[in-house]
């Protein structure tokens, strides 16, 4: 739910009220009890959780993790055994 910010155009008392967005605005003062409340434009501020967002955190979103690990040991696995092949080869 936002958080939003009234003030009195009375008395200039100001105040934040958490409401869902299809709650109706404010209009009485809780200080001064005049129907003058007016909402304020704020700027919006939300929290971002955790280790952080890079560029490269969703490159690869349609594969699947476990595809990614096998991927990455076959081809490891190829490369060893390529190279361990001439290599046997020539000294036999």
């Amino acid at each position: 739910m936002p958080i939003y910010l009234y003030r009195c155009a009375d008395c200039g008392h100001s105040l934040e009220a958490l409401q869902k967005m299809s709650d109706a605005k404010l209009t009485d003062c809780p200080e001064c009890q005049a129907p003058a409340l007016q909402k304020q434009i704020t700027a919006a501020a939300f929290k971002l959780k955790g280790t952080g967002w890079y560029e490269t955190d969703f490159k690869n979103s349609g594969k699947p993790a476990a595809a990614k690990a096998a991927g990455s040991e076959a081809s490891s696995d190829t490369k060893s055994s390529s190279s361990a092949g001439p290599a046997s080869a020539g000294a036999e």
